[in-house]
């Protein structure tokens, strides 16, 4: 059975000065024949050009990308590689899920950023959702993404001029093609959310810029749903100046949100009903004017400077 394994390249972007790569460890655990595993890190400052760089040097047929922080299990990687089971399967993903042990602050960020009401479709990034099927870009995240190498590169990798959503964009791309995208609940990692609330709406306004400028180079019809924040921001700077029915709006808006954090948080954790009432309007808020930052900004490729700093570390490499 190993003899029909594909091989496969784990690429894990990091920062420079990271002493401590948390994905490494558990991405040496992996339970994947040693003649068919290796495991590059990809140092630098801007991660599409890291993982471009390394995408280049891989040598494995399928690529299993990892951030610094996620912690995959031992089963992932089988798991991940059984969903390619015909050519026209491009990628295979699952969630990013918060650890059990985090900080209270994490979990009600994750229980937001798994809400329906808060991320849309995109909740399936942070929670399990269903079963295992075909998708979009909407609910495959890329600290947890596997791909055929061959497939990636035929694009040229990941658009440098794209940080986040540079895997949305790719994504995208690949389907307009005839390309499959599946999603699988169980095929996991942990990962932390952010650690701040300050973090937490950098996230969110980098978000909502990342997804304009996206849809500035790459507009398809399945960037829709993300014009909900946005809009909402434009209405709440008009609502003194519009006709008294439609400042009605907010108020069904602020019953739906009250409504849908009773239905959604575990009955252990109803304390938190305030906290995540809360995080879910600053969710919409924030993301929708990082999407008008995106509307205003002039994406460009980072400086080759950017690119001479990334180095490449061969963590694993194929045994023989």
């Amino acid at each position: 059975m190993n003899e029909s394994l594909p091989t496969v390249t784990v690429i894990i972007a990091a920062r420079p000065d990271m002493a401590e790569v948390r994905a490494v460890a558990p991405a040496l655990k992996l339970d994947y024949p040693a003649d068919k595993l290796e495991i590059i890190l990809a140092r630098g400052k801007q991660p599409s050009v890291q993982r471009n760089a390394a995408l280049r040097a891989a040598a494995g047929e399928i690529i299993y990308f990892l951030d610094d922080d996620s912690r995959a299990f031992p089963e992932s990687l089988r798991r991940g590689v059984a969903s390619f089971t015909s050519a026209d399967v491009k990628m295979v993903g699952g969630p990013s899920l918060c650890p059990p042990d985090a900080p209270a602050l994490e979990q009600a960020f994750a229980l937001t950023m798994g809400s329906w009401l808060a991320f849309g479709p995109s909740c399936a990034r942070y929670r399990k959702v269903g079963k295992p099927r075909a998708t979009s870009e909407k609910e495959l995240i890329l600290c947890n993404l596997l791909a055929r190498r061959e497939a990636l590169l035929e694009f040229g990798g990941f658009n440098e001029k794209l940080y986040p959503n540079e895997e949305n964009a790719l994504m995208d791309e690949l389907q307009k093609r005839g390309g499959k995208l599946l999603y699988d609940p169980e095929l996991f990692v942990y990962r932390r959310p952010r650690p701040t609330l300050r973090a937490f709406v950098r996230m969110l306004l980098n978000y909502g810029r990342g997804r304009a400028e996206q849809f500035r180079l790459h507009p398809t019809i399945r960037s829709a749903p993300n014009f909900a924040p946005p809009l909402f921001c434009l209405y709440l700077v008009l609502f003194l100046f519009l006709p008294q029915i439609l400042c009605w709006g907010l108020l069904v808006y602020a019953v739906v949100v009250l409504v849908y954090a009773l239905a959604v948080l575990p009955w252990k954790k109803k304390h938190w009903f305030q906290v995540i009432i809360w995080l879910t309007s600053v969710s919409h808020f924030c993301y929708g004017l990082g999407f008008w930052w995106g509307c205003l900004t002039k994406p460009k490729p980072p400086p080759a400077s950017v690119s001479a700093e990334v180095k490449l570390e061969k963590v694993r490499s194929f045994e023989k």
